[in-house]
């Protein structure tokens, strides 16, 4: 693709082509990280020298206000966001020398079973078919000076081949305007940077350092890696030790931290932590940053001005065919390679790798068939318990079942009828109404809620028989969201007495809470009178319990194994507002009309960032926020969910928005995707995007969402990845690195991902992959850092090759006017 010039001829010099090249060619500054500008380059972690602070400003500075209002309105008017051209075609299956691929699976298969070297003779022979390229290739890696980049580490060779570029203007923009779109680009990364440094949550470290390059500040990078609890060798054992003690057992309220003697008190929707309790007069406020609701608006409307942008969508539209264009050559070239690699593993395949369900709810985490066996052994174990209570009479489980003429051999899957069918297809009222068995909401109070008369007692015993079920299995984890509502303040007391009072707990399992946006409905129905009253019942409970663990002990207990909060509910719903500094603060909104998804969004967000910021304080630990973002609804959801939130769920509308789209690329956001609940709710499963982000690289991963609803079997994850592999024709590399993301995207603690996925997984590239544990061949993980990489290069380096120029421009404008002067 590169173009020669006739001898004696040379080239139009251009500042951005020799800095912006994307050859990945023997040398291995681009394999290993980003391309030198100047000989002004430092160690990672160490400020560069520069002139001053980047300029960012592009053509829309200024309008950013007009432009968001303006989308803001036009999703209003709109039941559906439209994007036309930007639907991204259907990938084709590559089928191609199938039988010479056969014939080298064979034989690989069956030297694997000799000793080292007849295997490796038989790697060579492999290596000869496909790999004249490679030869060439290491001969000038040999002659590479390997000063020339001290600043980095050679990392080393990986044999597989590598897809290049070559030429000027590679990235099939005028240059114009990929200055405009890496400005826009890099704009958005430092909006998400702040804003996940604020609430101490992760971003991507690879994406920091090269924003570190371009800031007016030094990025903190050890804020985004957590500090190891426990060293954890290279040849430790895959399964992290279990404690011999049930942590929910010996609970003494005195061994807990004393009182910190704080007060705390919310205002403007927002909590304040004080030093004093009784004289509120000298009590003086916590220093604990957040971003006030001015400084998010603003920003706000920059993003939505971004998305918008014409030259930022063709050239983000642009690179993302690229992506995946280079991902189908990239299989071609090395399927065969990476299946070798993960034949060489002893005992290790997609099996017994750890996979974590990254968004299921608790109260549907079973499946139909598991539910009515326990209903049918509850009818016959407890039938005189009083379960129930209506308009003061107590009721029996027999005597509820009587009531509605059913007996216990009556029950089947069918009578149940808690399956999502054709008819929930975007009706998510008929989905929420299949909660209920049989149609009756008194059974799910009974079954499945913690708070009802019995105090959860079968909701906790069947959630234990699911815990059971994933520790026999071994390699299965799942996050369980359980709600929290807001409509009383001893919601957190009474959920956490359930889990310490029925010992629901297992290694295998983590719990996030989620908040379902319903301020509506209970201020209809007097329960609220604001929603600050809402956010105080969320809040202030976690607040207290943060100073004085000795006032809420069995809180301060189970929140050691809570990770996160979600927002829930139908984000198709229309919205009325439009988020801006005139809303109602929460104080004032008493309006029957429910807050925008961004308005919930903000004030779980600063909230949570001053509790984060206390619980540092006392060494707990602290969450994130992983919302429903992107199954339906306008578009500007996900532009909050980029902003404030460390994973989101489903991110179905990325399909309609290219900018957004690569920003999560380049910002590797978690999205947990749900193909199956999407193909009942919102979208057809061979429409679903999963395969297209997992090609172009974005940070996805299977979940199920809500067995109960879609699956059949007593493994629901493993149907998910079942079907996923075979509609889309994944192949066993593809399942293991959608497993991999699982974990790494969990909120496991890091001791625990050591085990996991080796000692090194928090470092970059294939130095963090353990293929002994992960299952994912090097190749594999190399391709996709690289890819980041090269990504990550075009960017700062047009933001940058405009800054040497202005540079270079004020030293010829000082030198010319020196001898004038003269």
């Amino acid at each position: 693709m590169s173009s020669k010039l006739p001898p004696g001829k040379q080239k139009p010099t251009s500042p951005f082509r020799k800095r912006g090249s994307l050859q990945y060619t023997a040398s291995a500054d681009l394999r290993g990280g980003r391309h030198l500008l100047t000989s002004q380059y430092s160690l990672p972690g160490i400020p560069v020298s520069k002139h001053g602070p980047i300029d960012l400003r592009t053509s829309m500075d200024g309008k950013y206000k007009e432009i968001a209002e303006e989308l803001f309105s036009r999703s209003l008017a709109e039941s559906e966001m439209r994007s036309a051209p930007y639907e991204f075609p259907e990938d084709s299956p590559i089928e191609q020398l199938e039988e010479r691929r056969q014939r080298l699976e064979r034989q690989i298969s069956q030297d694997v079973k000799f000793e080292p070297d007849i295997l490796l003779r038989a790697k060579q022979e492999f290596m000869k078919t496909d790999s004249a390229t490679d030869l060439e290739y290491l001969k000038e890696q040999n002659q590479v000076p390997t000063d020339m980049y001290p600043e980095r580490e050679l990392i080393p060779e990986r044999e597989y081949q590598r897809v290049t570029i070559s030429g000027e203007e590679k990235c099939g923009v005028p240059f114009t305007d990929l200055l405009d779109a890496a400005k826009c680009v890099v704009k958005a990364l430092f909006i998400r940077e702040k804003y996940m440094a604020l609430s101490l949550q992760s971003f991507c470290r690879t994406t920091a350092r090269y924003l570190q390059e371009l800031g007016d500040r030094p990025l903190d990078l050890n804020m985004y890696e957590e500090v190891p609890e426990t060293a954890v060798t290279a040849d430790a054992t895959v399964h992290p030790p279990v404690s011999e003690t049930h942590p929910y057992e010996g609970l003494d309220p005195v061994s807990l931290l004393p009182d910190m003697g704080y007060s705390c008190k919310m205002m403007d929707g927002v909590v304040h932590v004080y030093t004093h309790k009784s004289n509120m007069e000298k009590a003086t406020e916590l220093d604990l940053p957040y971003p006030d609701l001015q400084e998010y608006i603003a920003d706000m409307n920059v993003m939505m001005a971004l998305i918008i942008n014409g030259p930022v969508k063709s050239f983000c539209y642009r690179r993302l065919q690229y992506l995946s264009s280079k991902f189908q050559m990239h299989i071609l070239l090395n399927e065969m390679k990476e299946l070798a690699a993960q034949k060489k593993v002893p005992h290790r395949d997609f099996y017994n790798i750890r996979k974590v369900d990254t968004h299921i709810h608790a109260s549907s985490c079973m499946n139909q068939k598991h539910l009515l066996r326990f209903i049918k052994r509850a009818m016959k174990k407890y039938p005189k318990e009083i379960v129930h209570v209506e308009k003061g009479r107590e009721q029996t489980l027999m005597e509820v079942f009587e009531s509605m003429n059913l007996t216990a051999f009556d029950l089947s899957v069918d009578t149940l009828d808690m399956h999502a069918d054709r008819n929930t297809f975007h009706r998510f009222d008929k989905f929420n109404a299949k909660y209920n068995p049989i149609g009756e909401s008194i059974l799910r109070e009974i079954f499945i809620k913690t708070d009802n008369h019995i105090e959860g007692k079968y909701f906790g015993h069947i959630i234990k028989e699911v815990m059971e079920d994933l520790e026999e299995s071994k390699y299965q984890n799942v996050e369980l969201r359980l709600s929290i509502y807001g409509r009383s303040r001893d919601e957190w007391d009474k959920l956490a007495q359930w889990a310490v009072k029925h010992q629901v707990y297992s290694d295998n399992v983590r719990w996030l809470v989620q908040v379902p946006r319903l301020f509506d409905v209970y201020h209809t129905k007097k329960q609220l009178c604001n929603f600050q009253e809402m956010l105080e019942n969320i809040f202030l409970p976690l607040f207290e319990v943060t100073i004085n663990p000795r006032s809420h002990p069995e809180l301060h207990l189970f929140l050691q194994h809570v990770v996160g909060f979600d927002s829930v509910d139908d984000e198709s719903k229309p919205e009325q507002h439009i988020f801006n500094l005139d809303s109602p603060l929460p104080a004032n909104w008493i309006e029957e009309d429910n807050p925008p998804y961004s308005y919930y969004l903000y004030y779980m967000y600063v909230n949570m960032t001053v509790l984060n910021h206390l619980r540092r304080r006392r060494n707990f630990n602290t969450f994130v926020l992983r919302p429903h973002c992107g199954e339906a609804g306008p578009i500007h959801h996900l532009v909050s969910g980029f902003m404030l939130s460390e994973n989101i769920c489903h991110g179905l509308l990325l399909r309609k928005a290219p900018v957004l789209q690569y920003l999560y690329y380049l910002a590797q956001i978690g999205i947990a995707m749900s193909p199956l609940s999407n193909n009942s709710l919102f979208l057809s499963y061979h429409r679903n995007p999963l395969p297209e982000y997992l090609s172009r690289g974005l940070m996805v991963s299977l979940s199920t969402d809500d067995p109960l609803q879609f699956h059949f079997t007593k493994e629901p994850l493993m149907e998910e990845y079942s079907i996923a592999t075979q509609v889309w024709k994944l192949s066993s590399c593809d399942m293991c690195e959608l497993a991999r993301n699982s974990v790494l995207m969990s909120g496991f603690s890091h001791k625990v991902k050591s085990y996991w996925l080796g000692p090194s997984y928090i470092k970059e590239g294939p130095e963090g992959n353990d293929i002994r544990r992960t299952n994912v061949p090097d190749i594999r993980v190399a391709y996709r850092f690289e890819t980041m990489c090269e990504e990550l290069n075009l960017i700062t380096q047009a933001v940058r090759s405009e800054e040497l120029e202005t540079i270079e421009e004020e030293g010829s404008l000082c030198m010319s006017a020196v001898p004038s002067e003269q």
